[in-house]
């Protein structure tokens, strides 16, 4: 590879690459186009079995110091990070007051807290070259939340609301930022939960909704989710355009999505509450 062609080429740092997740895909596939891909995770060995020649760091996102450490290394690797895509997060689902406190500032920490700090190490480096795309993979819960996912969805209403500010705030240094607005997508996220779910405490006033709860926790895993390399694949074309469109809504339920959002708000949440408290047999 030629200087000339090896400076052209993308810089990418995806966080949160388990294998099984979003994230592994979207390394994947911006390896697949040509990119120089930094896949990270807090564990490397939980990033084996990429096809395409990815690096791999260790990255804890909610480590200030270790953000610092790995942004800095790549950055004196390739002297750039052409696209930084947040994905790394938790499910966090029970209900509200349910959860420990440590449960609902871990969900925020890994949620949104990660997000700012890595835009803190980030953006300045793509300032100084006034360019570079952020990408910060969202849900629709941001938008239209559930029963028993109130944190998750608070969470992720949190970095709906700081994209969009970053959005504006990066208008000036020329860097874009794009908020992908997700649907049911395949991955190992709801299994991680259920593993994590230590079920309801003891006197819980939600306690004959534990089915429904369970129900919730894995919802975007069913019939209608999208495939992982699917949603990978639109990620990556629309952030890799020239001029990133601000948002994406891709995966499974953003038809059902779309229209709710046309409805009276009063009327999709009591909707809501009847779909998540059916009486199970």
């Amino acid at each position: 590879m030629t200087a000339a062609s090896s400076s052209a080429r993308k810089i990418v740092l995806v966080t949160g690459c388990s294998a099984g997740g979003i994230g592994f895909a979207l390394g994947e596939e911006y390896a697949a186009r040509g990119c120089k891909v930094y896949a990270t995770a807090r564990r490397l060995e939980s990033m084996e079995g990429f096809k395409h020649p990815v690096e791999k760091l260790k990255l804890d996102v909610t480590d200030d110091e270790n953000v610092r450490e790995v942004v800095k290394t790549i950055v004196e690797r390739e002297g750039k990070i052409d696209v930084l895509v947040n994905n790394a997060g938790v499910l966090c689902t029970g209900p509200v007051i349910d959860l420990s406190m440590e449960e609902i500032e871990r969900a925020y920490d890994a949620n949104v807290f990660s997000v700012i700090r890595m835009c803190k190490a980030v953006i300045p480096h793509m300032a100084a070259r006034k360019s570079g795309t952020i990408v910060n993979i969202s849900s629709l819960q941001a938008q239209i939340p559930t029963p028993w996912a109130g944190i998750y969805a608070s969470t992720k209403a949190a970095l709906q609301s700081l994209s969009e500010t970053l959005y504006m705030e990066c208008i000036p240094l020329n860097i874009s930022v794009v908020v992908a607005v997700t649907g049911a997508v395949r991955s190992n996220i709801t299994n991680n939960r259920l593993q994590a779910f230590a079920g309801l405490p003891e006197g819980s006033l939600y306690a004959r909704y534990l089915p429904n709860i369970l129900e919730r926790t894995g919802l975007s895993q069913g019939p209608r989710s999208m495939p992982t390399a699917e949603y990978a694949r639109r990620v990556v074309e629309q952030s890799l355009r020239e001029k990133p469109p601000r948002e994406l809504l891709l995966g499974g339920m953003t038809l059902l999505h779309r229209f709710m959002m046309w409805l009276p708000r009063t009327l999709v949440l009591h909707l809501l509450w009847r779909r998540f408290s059916r009486r199970y047999p």
